[in-house]
């Protein structure tokens, strides 16, 4: 059976499984049965631009050229979901303003505190962090360093750049806003001092070489990638993050996740009135 939508090449059941299971090789990215018109109308346009024909040749291609790391990233643009704004689910991030980074700076007087946001999107979940922190007195009391990464290279160039419109801002208070964003022309600049406080880089979570250091992070917010993912890549992710974390860590995933189904000893706390895995000391 052919399932393709007009203006889509052709993407059959063998085919959509030979590509489906490269993509999530690469990224952990998972196509369940049923969406091949999905992954059709993401991929045509990149087979046409890059002259193939079918997605029979641009799978070959994908997978044996060294010259694709540019097409995979292509790759990777198409399949992201950048959609996000600043101060969502922010039950964790005020459990890490009033409980984890306290119970951290007393217990560990004068240490570095590291705060990794793994999928950083443009950059809203990073900054609400340092905002959240700023406002609580942490950022100017105590030694943070917070880091950012995203797969995805378009969306970290905006993070970077730092420029909002007015759609990340439907949950942050107009006084935060005002406080720490300066508008011009519609677009809302983050201020210097907040902006600096943000380390960012490109981090593909399926890459352990690149996961290394910063899953050595205290706190680390994964939030809404792992609905995107298959249990084996969750796993996998999970297993780098709990062997690297120190005891205690702290994983914030989304509302929507949930780690009850994977074998793991991350362990489901309330903290703060928030629901966070636990990496327990011992």
């Amino acid at each position: 059976m052919r399932f393709f939508a007009e203006g889509n090449l052709p993407l059959d059941d063998r085919l959509f499984a030979l590509l489906g299971n490269l993509i999530h090789e690469r990224t952990g990215i998972i196509f369940e049965n049923g969406n091949q018109d999905l992954l059709a109308d993401k991929l045509s346009p990149l087979v046409v631009d890059r002259g193939f024909g079918s997605f029979l040749d641009y799978y070959y291609f994908l997978k044996y050229d060294d010259n694709a790391e540019a097409d995979w990233e292509q790759v990777i643009e198409a399949l992201s979901v950048q959609e996000t704004f600043f101060w969502r689910e922010m039950d964790q991030v005020r459990a890490l303003a009033e409980v984890i980074v306290p119970r951290f700076v007393a217990s560990h007087p004068g240490e570095k505190l590291r705060i990794w946001s793994a999928a950083c999107a443009t950059g809203e979940e990073p900054l609400t962090i340092a905002m959240a922190l700023a406002e609580a007195g942490w950022l100017a009391r105590a030694p943070i360093d917070i880091y950012a990464s995203d797969v995805s290279p378009s969306a970290l160039a905006k993070a970077r750049r730092g420029h909002y419109r007015e759609r990340s801002f439907r949950s942050l208070p107009p006084a935060l806003q005002n406080k720490y964003f300066t508008e011009k022309g519609g677009v809302w600049q983050v201020s210097p001092e907040l902006h600096r406080r943000i380390n960012y880089t490109r981090v593909n979570l399926m890459a352990e070489a690149e996961v290394g250091f910063l899953a050595t992070a205290t706190v680390i917010f994964c939030r809404n990638v792992f609905i995107y993912f298959s249990k084996t890549a969750i796993q996998q992710t999970v297993n780098r993050f709990f062997h690297r974390m120190p005891s205690p860590g702290y994983l914030c995933l989304g509302a929507a996740e949930s780690l009850l189904k994977l074998d793991t000893d991350f362990r489901l706390e309330q903290i703060g009135g928030a629901f966070i895995y636990l990496k327990p000391e011992g």
